[in-house]
């Protein structure tokens, strides 16, 4: 029974309920809100392209650097100043070197540093090797030149002279040499290809910004320049420079666009007074064979400068798919309207904000504060209070001098009771005359002081240990609710009660033996139904002491036990 009623809710609709303002103050405000963020979404979506598919690129980079240069001693052409790749799609050219020629395998005096300078052999030890040494020690101290000694070391002979880059460079000229980037490109998801070297190529152009955009040949020293650098400072300690290639593809057949756009930047330091190594250099050897098969090299430590090409980019095309999830997504912006309209008028339960009836009356409308299940949780209804009272506390005292939180209490729940009198009219007449709210007019209708608790106002609740149970049907002092017609008719009347409980099970025994147990529960829930109005709080309200023990003397247990109240979740 319980699945088939779970798939039955799964067949209904809920929709939320819509409490509307009459107000041009707050209705301007909401649809000024509403045009900015419909202004907002539609521009990012045209703007940011929200409605196309994206994809990232997959690229390959061929270079190819010409121009000569000469010196006071040679020719250099591209064989000599472009050194193989250093780095993935990247390019390297020389523009200053320090050659040790000459160089064949034997042992000489170290180049004075500060570990190798000596005056006694004790100086030196055998077989020492320094970081910053050009070979490995032999143990003695020979003459580096006339005025200063060092440690002999086994190494490449005579080892490189530890002299700063020439100034100004030797290849300061370099700045003219041209460079030519082919560029292929490739965008999976779109299976789209192209490259930067169009088909109406010329081979004599060079790139300029204004005039040559899209030109693929770069001069040097216009690289340098467009990156802030001055092409004869950088080439004397070398450097590291970035040619960014950006493609930004828009692939819709309405507005076709796929082109390079190219910047440059310095990416080392070049605070060379800061930096451990600044610049950029490297060794590198060259080797031949002497007439009598002795090996021989060149030594060459090169500064330049690398040239990095870094390529990146995305290709957008339009997709349905896209544009619906942009938009569900953009729909939930337009909640913001909603969400300021509503705190600005239910700010009124804030300290900060001035009441207003209109924002209160709105609060109560949508609004209902409903409390969660506790244990302490308690609902009280006196005869003498129009209202019924929660408490949510744990009691340390008699329940009746417990003051709790005041609830609405309902008046169309008791349908059963007010069918039941409409069909009597001449009881309910001499129900109207009830004394449920008199004041007690006789002293000695009460018990004595010693029988009567302190907390009981009718006079008639008997001691009990229980906080719990230590509550009267009054507030004030009064007569007691037990002895009203209506309590008589509606709570202890066999006939309505037999009436009630057959009409929950139409096939009940009434000559069972249980039968005064059953008629003592459902008097305790009449009263609950009749005093609450409210079946929701039948489970936590609390019945006075005095209806308690009447109920009871009219519809007694036979073991003369009782269970009393128990909470319930």
């Amino acid at each position: 029974m319980a699945v088939c009623c779970t798939l039955k809710n799964l067949c209904e609709y809920e929709t939320s309920r819509v409490v509307r303002i009459q107000s041009v103050y707050y209705g301007s405000l909401r649809w000024a809100i509403i045009t900015v963020v419909f202004m907002y979404v539609c521009v990012v979506l045209i703007a940011d392209k929200r409605y196309q598919k994206k994809d990232s690129i997959i690229s390959s980079v061929h270079t190819k650097v010409k121009g000569v240069a000469q010196t006071e001693l040679r020719i250099w052409d591209t064989a000599e100043y472009t050194i193989p790749m250093q780095g993935i799609d990247s390019f390297f050219v020389v523009t200053n070197i320090i050659m040790t020629e000459n160089q064949v395998q034997g042992v000489c005096a170290e180049f004075p540093i500060a570990r190798a300078v000596c005056s006694t052999d004790k100086s030196c030890m055998k077989g020492r090797m320094d970081p910053l040494s050009s070979g490995i020690q032999t143990g003695k101290c020979v003459k580096y030149n006339a005025t200063v000694k060092s440690c002999e070391v086994t190494a490449w002979c005579p080892v490189e002279s530890m002299k700063n880059a020439p100034m100004p460079a030797i290849l300061r000229s370099a700045e003219n040499f041209t460079v030519l980037i082919k560029n292929n490109i490739h965008f999976p998801k779109f299976n789209y290809t192209t490259r930067n070297i169009s088909p109406e190529f010329n081979i004599s152009c060079t790139y300029n910004k204004h005039t040559a955009l899209r030109c693929p040949i770069f001069r040097l020293g216009d690289i340098l320049q467009a990156a802030g650098e001055n092409f004869s400072e950088v080439a004397i300690q070398g450097g590291i420079m970035a040619i960014e290639i950006n493609w930004d593809c828009n692939l819709d057949k309405w507005l076709h666009r796929c082109s390079p756009k190219y910047g440059f930047r310095r990416l080392d330091d070049k605070k060379t007074n800061e930096a451990l190594y600044p610049g950029y250099n490297f060794r590198f050897a060259k080797y031949y064979k002497q007439a009598n098969g002795k090996e021989e090299r060149t030594l060459i430590k090169a500064y330049g400068i690398r040239f990095d090409i870094l390529v990146f980019g995305t290709a957008g095309q339009f997709d349905f798919f896209e544009l619906v999830v942009y938009i569900g997504s953009a729909l939930s912006y337009f909640g913001l309207a909603h969400l300021l309209v509503d705190f600005l008028i239910t700010s009124y339960t804030f300290p900060c904000f001035k009441s207003d009836p209109v924002k209160e009356y709105y609060y109560k409308k949508k609004c209902e504060s409903v409390p969660g299940p506790r244990w302490t949780l308690l609902y009280v209804s006196y005869v003498d209070e129009p209202h019924i009272f929660l408490i949510d506390k744990s009691l340390r005292t008699s329940l009746q001098n417990v003051k709790g939180e005041i609830i609405p209490r309902r008046t169309d729940s008791f349908a059963l009771a007010t069918q039941h009198l409409l069909q009597r009219p001449d009881e309910t007449a001499s129900l109207r005359n009830s004394q449920e709210l008199q004041p007690l007019r006789k002293k000695e209708e009460t018990p004595s002081f010693r029988e009567r608790p302190s907390w009981c106002c009718c006079g008639k609740c008997r001691p009990a240990q229980s906080y719990l149970e230590q509550l009267c049907c009054r507030r004030k002092d009064g007569a007691c609710v037990t002895v009203s017609a209506l309590f008589e008719q509606l709570v202890l009347s066999r006939s309505t009660l037999e009436f009630v409980l057959l009409y929950k099970e139409p096939l009940l025994d009434l000559k069972t033996e249980s039968l005064n147990k059953q008629l003592r529960h459902c008097s305790y829930n009449q009263y609950i139904h009749w005093r609450f109005g409210d079946d929701d709080l039948e489970k936590r309200a609390v019945i006075p002491n005095c209806c308690r023990w009447r109920i009871r003397e009219a519809f007694p247990s036979e073991t003369g036990e009782y269970s009393g109240f128990k909470r319930k979740c």
